[in-house]
Parts: C-alpha cells; structure tokens; sequence
C-alpha cells in the first residue's frame, strides 16, 4: 500500500491526479487505478487541476498535452513552480514526441506516457514516482534511521545486495578514519553510501536479478542509475557532496567511467573513496552471475584496477591501513 506518515500517527494514500479535456479518458484511467491502493483524483483542464494544488499535496500529476486553454507542458511547468516536489508525468500522442523529449531533458517531466497507453505501463510508472516522492520525502527529514531504512527498502529489489549500503558505508568510514576526514565529511560519506544506489529504485527487477550479461538497452538502464540518484537527493536539497558522491560513484580513474567520464582527482575525493568501498563489497559478496572472491583474490583483483579503476592512493590506504595487508 503507496502510504505516508502523518503527525498524529495516521497515514494516509499519496494523491495521484489525472489530467485530461476528454471525459471517456478520465473515466478509463479512474477504473482501472480503482483497485490500486493510491487516492485518486482527476480534472478536465488545467485550471482545475492548478485549484487541487491549492488546497492539497498531491504527489503525482499526470497530464494530457494537447488540451484546450493551456498545454500540458505548460501546466506541468506550472506546477514545477507552485509544487516543486510533484512528480510530472506527460501523455501524449506520438506527433508530440518531440515535446515530450524537450520535455525532459529540460527536467520539467519525470516520465511520458505516450497514447494510446499500456496499462501495465501506465500503472508501473505512477507506482514508480510516488516511490520517488516518497524518497524525495524522506530524503528531506535526512533522519539517520529513515535514510537507513529507505536504502534497505531499495535494496529489497535485489535480494544479492541485501546489507550492501552498510557495508560499503562500513569500508569507508574505515578509509576516512585513517585519512582522519573530519566528523563532518565522515557523515556526508555514511549518508551517500547508504544512498550511493538509491537510483536504482528506477531499475526494473528483471535487470538487476539477470543471471548473464546484459543487453545493450539493459546495460543503459543500469547506467542511468546515478543520475537518477543524484537528481534524487538534489530535489530533496541533501548537501552538494552527498549529490556528488551519488552522481559519481561510478566514475573510473582513468576517466573510463560514467556518467560523466572524470578523470583523476576531478572525481569528487569522498566518490573515489565510496568506489574503492563499493568495488571490494561487490568483490566479496555473492552475486546472481558469480560467486563471491576470497579476500586474497579480491586484493588481487583491486590490484589489477589500480590507477585503471582506482585512485592508487587511496587504495593503498584501504588494503595497508584498513585490511592490513602488507604492500
């Protein structure tokens, strides 16, 4: 059940609206989210759903394009101002793909739907912004159980990185202990290792529990997750570093990685410290296309990435003065 905490220990159904001048279309999208737990509501231009936002948090909005009076887009740009934390969902008809790109590129939509929809489609795309809202909501509390909690929440989605947010939070603390990083950066990095895959609440299960390699299409999604992250705790106004440490946790030294191909000591210090803890997790866990390394053939391994993957600097603070190994 889509349900959020309300003083007074109530809670209730995040609001979906739906917006659209074409009566039947109103009508075919209220039956079928009927028997889904979210609380509807629906408005035939735009005036009217401008009128809800007035009296009501609403968490989702999705609206037609071409309506009569004011545009969809222009709506939802709209809406981007008077209820920034909305998710916006755009449905238009194939002509107005265009649009919809621009659209998002231009971060005023988080998703679109084009006509006629796919049921399946429609309802999993909804479901997926409210869990958006709802980390954007939680985010912002920056309680060090609720964001404890939501990273195991989105952990869930693969059962093979159960405990993996910890533990990379956990090596580290370990490298900033022995860097002797200040209190303060050692919270944003706990924070962003907690988070470091929160992006991946946009990944579908098929693709993180794929036992082989990846497709073309499938290896895309898994990369867009850091970006869908970082525009994550951007919108819930985390701190710049936790944004950066997110955004580059995938970054390789020899500016081979993504999502921006940094090079060197371009990679924020606190994203090539959480990568260096990410990689030897990833090494000495199990996962769905291989068994886990021992540790004697995880440092072989972080060794080969050396000065490829890592910064060798702080690598050799992690496996000399947190592992304990001779170097």
């Amino acid at each position: 059940m889509q349900l959020r905490e309300v003083p007074g220990d109530k809670k209730i159904a995040d609001t979906v609206i739906f917006v659209d001048d074409e009566e039947y279309v109103r009508s075919s999208i209220i039956r079928l989210f009927s028997d889904i737990d979210m609380r509807v509501l629906s408005a035939s231009s735009a005036g009217e759903a401008l009128s809800h936002f007035q009296r009501e948090e609403i968490a989702v909005i999705v609206s037609d394009n071409k309506m009569p009076g004011m545009m969809g887009i222009d709506l939802l740009t709209r809406i981007k101002e008077i209820s920034p934390d909305t998710m916006k969902i755009l449905m238009t008809g194939h002509a107005d793909l265009a649009t919809a790109v621009d659209a998002i590129n231009r971060g005023e939509v988080f998703r679109f739907i084009t006509k006629p929809w796919e049921d399946d489609a429609l309802v999993r795309t909804v479901q997926e912004a409210i869990k958006r809202y709802q980390i954007v909501q939680s985010l912002k509390r920056e309680d060090e159980s609720t964001l404890l909690s939501l990273a195991q929440t989105i952990e869930l989605k693969d059962p093979y990185t159960r405990g993996h947010c910890e533990s990379v939070a956990r090596y580290a603390l370990m490298i900033a202990d022995a860097l002797r990083l200040s209190d303060e950066i050692k919270k944003e990095i706990r924070y962003g290792c907690w988070l470091h895959d929160c992006g991946k609440i946009g990944v579908p299960e098929s693709i993180l529990n794929k036992k082989g390699p990846l497709d073309e299409y499938e290896s895309e999604v898994v990369r867009n997750h850091p970006r869908w992250g970082a525009d994550v705790a951007a919108q819930a106004r985390m701190s710049e570093s936790i944004v950066k440490m997110i955004l580059h946790h995938h970054e390789k030294y020899d500016g081979s990685g993504y999502p921006s191909g940094l090079q060197g000591h371009a990679i924020p210090y606190t994203a090539r410290i959480t990568t260096i803890a990410d990689v030897f997790d990833a090494l000495t866990s199990d996962r769905p296309y291989r068994k886990k390394f021992e540790l004697k053939k995880a440092v072989e391994i972080m060794r080969m990435m050396e000065g490829h993957v890592f910064d060798p600097e702080i690598l050799d603070v992690f496996l000399k003065d947190c592992l304990k190994i001779d170097i």
